[in-house]
């Protein structure tokens, strides 16, 4: 790889980045910091919110109690963040855009990871569904409550596109959801405030997306290892993770296993880094965009793994998938946090007064609706160790997260 035309933070933005001078702005006004770009003062009021505390006890693969040395969902938000800047940094990007928007995109998540927001939108089916990322825009744009003047955060303009597109544009031309109708909260604060949901985000926002992957495909290798789940021996037959297995043993013959699997996850990061690093001096060689609008008009992502890299990580999700995230052991425990989710759920919309106060002043004339997505609300924010409390609250038996 070349080094020519590489960042490393002392060089001036490249002309296609997002400059914080020529932000779209927020949707409420505001007088700016005169010490802090306007992404930078997005990022602050991201680290500070309430919703950042909470994924502290929020489900990454393994629940919070089983170990003190697991990923929760904030600590992969951090890895996330991390890898997100040094992609950014190295494109002569805006660094501290590709952080926010890294350190917001997991908000939206329920207690108990992917398991409570599966278990959320089946109960939401009848009341347009429960989606994560949708959740995360409700979170900055309403639902947090910190400020005198506005309820949300009030990000700027990008921040909130790169949230909502990161993984690519919503919908076609026509408006149309392209793989599923786009999620009502969406399509509402889109109304107020057009995110331009058919065109593709900042390279920004691409670089907090494959970060994302960079990071889970990686720390749910060391905590597999660490669970006992995974084995160095099951990651021979791997080929990206064997092909580095290999090269350490080959360097390092009497290495031990916890320093071997170390040893595997930060070079398995290094590869994946530099192959997208690789791959975007390529795409943006070839488009040679002016300014950000030929970004957002590419026509595709721009941040990305290359051919190979792709179908090396595409075999090792299948085997994350097979040996780790259905494993037997991890397959039961999600049973019973399937069930929590449930319960709570039933059980505030049948009495609204089992919810705290300030959660019972919900809609309590316009139907069904209003109140399931205030019980949605209630429930997504919840972290695990909050869920099973309120469960044991409500319900003289409580499933075992064991």
């Amino acid at each position: 790889m070349s080094m020519q035309g590489i960042g490393f933070g002392y060089r001036e933005r490249a002309p296609y980045a997002c400059d914080p001078q020529r932000s779209r702005g927020r949707l409420v006004p505001e007088n700016e910091s005169p010490t802090r770009t306007v992404f930078q003062r997005d990022r602050d009021r991201i680290i500070h919110s309430t919703a950042f505390r909470r994924l502290k006890h929020k489900t990454q693969v393994f629940i919070a109690h089983e170990g003190d040395h697991y990923r929760t969902r904030l600590t992969h938000t951090i890895e996330v963040a991390q890898i997100a800047r040094a992609l950014a940094r190295s494109m002569r990007l805006d660094e501290d855009l590709a952080e926010a928007i890294a350190l917001v995109h997991d908000f939206g998540h329920t207690p108990f990871g992917h398991t409570g927001e599966d278990a959320l939108n089946e109960k939401m089916k009848a009341f347009g569904g429960f989606d994560h990322n949708a959740q995360s825009l409700r979170i900055v744009t309403s639902l947090e409550r910190r400020y005198a003047e506005f309820d949300g955060l009030n990000l700027t303009w990008e921040t909130l596109e790169g949230l909502v597109k990161h993984n690519g544009p919503l919908t076609g031309a026509d408006g149309q959801g392209l793989k599923h109708p786009v999620p009502a909260a969406i399509v509402e604060y889109n109304s107020q405030y057009d995110l331009e949901l058919s065109r593709y985000a900042s390279l920004e926002a691409q670089c907090a997306a494959i970060a994302d992957d960079i990071a889970y495909n990686a720390h749910d290798i060391d905590d597999g290892l660490r669970s006992g789940l995974l084995s160095l021996e099951a990651l021979e037959e791997v080929p990206l993770t064997g092909d580095i297995l290999r090269a350490v043993r080959q360097k390092y013959p009497v290495l031990d296993d916890v320093r071997t699997s170390h040893e595997i996850v930060r070079r398995q990061i290094t590869i994946m880094v530099e192959d997208v690093i690789r791959t975007a001096q390529t795409n943006i060689e070839a488009l040679q965009p002016q300014c950000v609008d030929d970004i957002h008009n590419a026509g595709r992502m721009l941040i990305g793994f290359s051919a190979a890299m792709r179908d090396k990580e595409k075999l090792l999700k299948s085997f994350l998938y097979k040996n780790l995230y259905f494993h037997e052991s991890v397959i039961r425990i999600r049973k019973s946090a399937d069930q929590i989710v449930r319960d709570l759920f039933d059980a505030y919309m049948a009495d609204e007064q089992t919810m705290p106060e300030g959660w019972r002043e919900g809609p309590k004339h316009d139907g069904l609706a209003p109140r399931a997505r205030l019980v949605a609300d209630f429930l997504a924010g919840m972290t695990d160790t909050y869920a099973v409390r309120e469960h044991r609250r409500l319900f003289d038996h409580t499933p075992e997260l064991a």
